[in-house]
């Protein structure tokens, strides 16, 4: 516990120290028309993730060496891609190569092993594709005051909980077996840092210290991802995807949504459903952002307390899951989407 609370206290001041130097350099986001924000407020605040993958490297010996070679390097490209503009290509790059790097460690963790060949190979480029989209999803969904930090509790904690040893309510096995999946104290400090970030960010619109840039969201996004995939891995069952479900839907979603108006997918938009209620329906950001933490706590505990140890079971509630958020969904756009459209149609008179 004492070490935890050097860290905590270490990250804070890694966050003040980092406000200090944005400040300085003008790392700053400016509203445009496009914007759930009207105030210029400090980008890159979620470094904080990055750097509390080092503080963590550095407290408890250097046990990801390849994940941390990862994450910093897609924090790296997101960072410079938050002070000047990259090209796609270069981004989708880093995060192709980055990930890969993450999936070396995974390998290096042993969790493979009975694969080998083409099968091997396609669903390793099948997991890549999905890890790479899925991560831009979580970056697209960062535009609200909040959003990011809570998804990422509601994604962490009940990892943590897993990785303590919480089973399905039917199985007196399943426990013991997913104790320790990963290392417990990685996930501590995760949790240390976003709450650390969500000090700063999680607060009504125009009260934000920082936001988390790219750098932040892509950054925790592969955090998450590093231990979903651990657990997928230790388990061998996907559906433990539920843990992404809220955003998977949203972001999803939204894509075939705009594909529908033919609109270019690398332009930004205020098209996702958190979007239209912060800026639509004029609901505060940490309500918005509160929302989606709690939906998505709620799925994934149900996943793990009471959803039966069983595939079928399992490939049930995930697909159920999202059914029920995209009709939802779909029921939510059709009543308020017209506001979104009115809205398009002051910017462009």
């Amino acid at each position: 516990m004492t070490t935890y609370i050097i860290i905590a206290v270490l990250l804070f001041a890694l966050e003040l120290g980092y406000f200090w130097v944005a400040d300085r350099f003008n790392i700053i986001d400016k509203p445009n028309e496009r914007s759930s924000h009207s105030t210029i407020v400090l980008r890159g605040g979620g470094v904080i993730f990055l750097l509390a993958m080092w503080v963590w490297s550095a407290f408890y010996g250097f046990q990801y060496p390849w994940f941390l070679a990862a994450v910093t390097l897609i924090a790296g490209v997101s960072f410079v891609d938050d002070i000047r503009s990259l090209p796609d290509s270069v981004r989708l790059v880093a995060q192709f190569g980055a990930m890969g790097m993450m999936f070396w460690e995974l390998w290096s963790m042993g969790t493979l092993e009975s694969l080998s060949g083409w099968w091997l190979a396609a669903i390793v480029i099948a997991a890549l594709i999905v890890c790479v989209g899925a991560s831009n999803i979580i970056n697209f969904m960062d535009g609200i005051n909040g959003i990011t930090a809570g998804y990422a509790l509601a994604v962490l904690l009940p990892l943590a909980l897993v990785n303590l040893g919480v089973g399905h309510a039917d199985s007196t096995d399943c426990s013991h077996t997913l104790a320790g999946f990963v290392e417990e104290s990685f996930l501590w400090v995760a949790l240390i840092s976003v709450l650390v970030f969500a000090f700063f960010n999680f607060r009504h619109k125009g009260k934000a210290k920082c936001f988390a840039g790219d750098v932040g969201s892509i950054g925790i996004a592969f955090i998450m991802l590093f231990g979903i995939g651990r657990l997928i891995m230790v388990t061998g069952d996907v559906t433990w995807l539920v843990m992404l479900i809220v955003y998977g839907a949203d972001g999803c979603l939204t894509i075939c949504h705009r594909i529908m108006l033919h609109e270019n997918l690398g332009e930004a938009h205020r098209k996702h459903a958190y979007q239209l209620m912060a800026n639509e329906l004029k609901m505060s950001h940490p309500l918005v952002s509160l929302i989606y933490m709690v939906l998505q706590l709620a799925i994934s505990l149900g996943f793990i307390y009471l959803c039966p140890d069983t595939s079928l079971a399992h490939w049930i509630y995930l697909i159920g899951s999202f059914v029920v958020l995209a009709v939802v969904y779909i029921l939510f756009k059709k009543k308020y989407y017209h506001l979104h459209e009115e809205y398009l149609r002051r910017v462009k008179a």
